[in-house]
């Protein structure tokens, strides 16, 4: 007999998602369902503006990926007009683009995902000492693991449980049989944690040096840059390159340490070994280090087959909304893409909820429409995008980079390549690209610097012929995964445009063909411990970090009202 256990809302996210899973008398997923239940956006409201308004606009579709839209914006409209913008400028956006990947992977394995490998409770149980012996087994020169910093972090959570609650660390499922840190590695996992939110405040101000502020910098234009103050003075490029030491200095003596314990932990728990149930990889260049060089490479790896590296055609992208709450079914190239609402909601039904017994639920519709985020397809085939394509990409096509950092993590935590095609691996390969940027991000740096001893451009000049019709578009990886923006002016005005986002690629739901997208084919397989704590989906979906605001856009420029609905919220007793 089939039970159902719906999750809403997933927490520790961006935005509003509900994942369904049906399972079987075992309690292993045999059906999984991704629904966003946020209805937002902006593509619509950029029509009929000025194209150089559209950066500043659609970075706007998210308060995390701030500059991934800003740039993404400038760029689509800058291919469209065929704009070159001047090595400095390319080089610019590059060192704010390392501030964005080094603080959204940081920030994202101890603050969003972290509780889902790091039992908090079990943390205050280590003995101080042995937890700092014990991290230097994963790194020559361990941070924040003394034994007096151990000591003043426990006694800092103590607090929280003595005041009777555990603050931010309330409400999770501490002491879940999948949990397989010890006490001490708890405490390690929780110093880092807390001396992120430090880290963290250095990271934005890297991205303000020549952003202005963050989130959302002020400093892109439409030809390059705008911040030609402070590329040119040594001091602000100082200043920069200090933030960036600091930062490169906890990702590999904090972050990298304790993938790295993690890998070793985990590599005997089933429940994380799975997770990659579609092994399609979809990746595209980015951080550009100098004229014709990128950190991250281009590229398909299909069926999880790394001897082979397929080149990206983008005539072949499209977004199927057959599952999706919009009347244009699809599959429709972005260039053409549509966004006109077809909400029709839930059905009744019931699920099981957190005391294990049945509730009455409101249940997706999983023959008809059942989510505001459409389902993009490469060649009619679903593709993970995202970190884990990144490093399956860039390992398949020998990247030296990546290639270095990967055979490091695996050599150190005896896994195989096989190994990275889960939940575990995507993890891991977050870190990796993260250490990737941190070890060999200088280089940019490096390249700016020489540079502008003999090349003081910023910005490309252009002109814009009301008379003719342009069209383009960006196409990159940001710390989520591969981002596309696509435009089309006419009369000197935006006439169309469509954002394709990383979380769009991995949570759309079923295709006109029936196949599932990256979400849904993650989980299935998976057998859950208690299904009324039912960890093992929560930390498949987080290790995708889920950017729900991003998969979702729609609004009328207007702001008139184009229709009114009510969605129903979880039924008493669902998560």
């Amino acid at each position: 007999m089939t039970k159902r256990i719906v999750v809403d809302p997933i927490t520790r996210i961006e935005g509003h998602l509900r994942i369904e899973v049906i399972v079987d008398e075992n309690n292993v997923i045999k059906d999984a369902f991704s629904s966003s239940t946020l209805w937002r956006g902006l593509e619509t409201i950029v029509r009929n503006r000025d194209p150089r308004d559209a950066g500043f606009l659609m970075q706007r579709i998210c308060g995390v990926c701030t500059f991934s839209h800003y740039k993404a914006g400038i760029v689509a409209v800058e291919k469209a007009l065929g704009i070159t913008p001047p090595l400095n400028a390319i080089l610019t956006r590059t060192l704010m683009n390392i501030a964005l990947f080094l603080h959204d992977h940081a920030v994202h394995f101890y603050t969003l995902h972290g509780l889902d490998w790091c039992d908090i409770t079990s943390a205050l149980t280590a003995n101080e000492k042995k937890a700092s012996e014990l991290a230097f087994k994963y790194t020559k020169n361990p941070i924040y693991t003394g034994e007096d910093e151990l000591k003043a972090v426990k006694e800092r959570v103590s607090n929280f449980v003595k005041q009777g609650s555990l603050g931010p660390f309330a409400n999770a499922y501490w002491g879940h049989k999948t949990y397989r840190f010890t006490p001490e590695q708890n405490l390690i996992v929780l110093s880092h944690y807390l001396r992120l939110l430090e880290v963290q405040r250095v990271i934005a101000q890297m991205m303000a040096i020549f952003g202005a502020k963050n989130p959302h910098p002020q400093s892109l234009t439409v030809g390059g840059v705008t911040c030609i103050m402070d590329i040119t003075d040594p001091s602000r490029l100082g200043e920069w390159l200090t933030k960036y030491k600091e930062v490169a200095d906890f990702v590999n003596r904090a972050y990298w340490a304790d993938i790295i314990m993690a890998a070793e932990a985990y590599k005997g728990e089933d429940s994380v070994l799975k997770g990659c149930g579609l092994t399609n990889f979809l990746s595209f260049q980015e951080i550009q280090v100098g004229p014709d060089e990128w950190l991250l490479s281009s590229g398909i790896v299909k069926n999880g087959d790394l001897s082979k590296v397929y080149e990206v055609d983008t005539d072949k992208i499209t977004e199927d909304a057959t599952h999706s709450w919009y009347k244009d079914n699809g599959p429709l190239h972005p260039y053409d893409g549509e966004t006109n609402p077809n909400y029709t909601g839930f059905v009744d039904g019931v699920s099981i909820g957190i005391d294990g017994k049945e509730v009455k639920t409101p249940l997706i519709n999983e023959n008809g429409k059942y989510s505001w985020i459409k389902s993009p397809r490469y060649d009619g085939e679903p593709m993970e995008v995202g970190p884990l394509a990144s490093v399956v990409v860039g390992y398949a096509k020998k990247n030296p980079y990546i290639t270095a950092v990967v055979d490091e993590f695996l050599a150190k935590t005896g896994l195989t390549p096989a190994h990275l095609f889960s939940t575990l691996g995507r993890t891991a390969a977050r870190a990796i690209e993260c250490k990737v940027i941190a070890d060999y991000g200088i280089k940019a740096f490096n390249a700016l610097v020489e540079n502008l001893k003999t090349d003081k451009n910023t910005c490309a000049p252009y002109s814009i012929d009301k008379e003719k019709s342009y069209k383009g578009y960006f196409i990159g990886n940001v710390p989520r995964g591969m981002l596309s923006h696509w435009v089309r002016i006419e009369n000197g005005v935006i006439k169309n445009y469509q954002a394709v986002v990383p979380s769009t690629w991995n949570a759309g739901p079923i295709d006109q063909n029936g196949k599932k997208g990256p979400y849904e084919m993650s989980l299935i397989g998976t057998k859950i411990q208690d299904l009324t704590q039912p960890l093992e989906i929560i930390r498949h979906i987080h290790s995708f970090d889920p950017c729900i605001a991003c998969a979702v856009h729609v609004m009328d420029t207007k702001g008139n009202k184009l229709s009114e609905y009510k969605v129903q919220p979880s039924a008493s007793g669902l998560r």
